[in-house]
C-alpha cells in the first residue's frame, strides 16, 4: 500500500470514528473553496492574510493554497519562486520542492 493510499485511509476512518473529533466547519470550508479557487483568488487570499499575520495560517494549508495555485499556473515564474520561498521557510522536509520549484522558475526565464 502506498503512502498517500495509508494516510488516506487514515483520515477516512478518523472522520467516522465514534467520539473521533470531526473536521472543524472552517477548516472544511477552507478546503472546499481553496479546491475550486482561481489562482488569481488563492494568490490574492495569501497575500492577505500573510500581510495580516505572517504566520497565522497553518503550515498545511499554505502548501495546499501555493500547490493548488501552481498547477492551475505553471508557467508563472514569479508564484513558483513564491512558493519555493514559502516552503523554505518551513522546511528542511519540503527543501527538494522549492529547490524544483525554483528551478523550474529558472527555466522559464530563459
Amino acid at each position: 500500500m502506498s503512502e498517500i493510499t495509508r494516510v488516506t485511509r487514515e483520515m477516512i476512518f478518523s472522520t467516522y470514528e465514534e467520539g473521533a473529533s470531526r473536521i472543524p466547519d472552517p477548516v472544511r470550508d477552507f478546503v472546499e473553496k481553496i479546491t475550486f479557487a482561481s489562482p488569481e483568488d488563492i494568490i490574492s487570499a495569501l497575500h492577505d492574510v500573510m500581510a495580516e499575520d505572517w504566520m497565522a495560517m497553518p503550515v498545511w494549508a499554505r502548501n495546499l493554497a501555493y500547490r493548488l495555485a501552481c498547477l492551475q499556473r505553471p508557467d508563472d515564474p514569479e508564484l513558483l519562486r513564491n512558493a519555493a520561498a514559502d516552503l523554505l521557510s518551513f522546511g528542511p522536509d519540503w527543501d527538494d520542492f522549492a529547490e524544483d520549484l525554483k528551478a523550474r522558475a529558472a527555466q522559464l526565464e530563459k
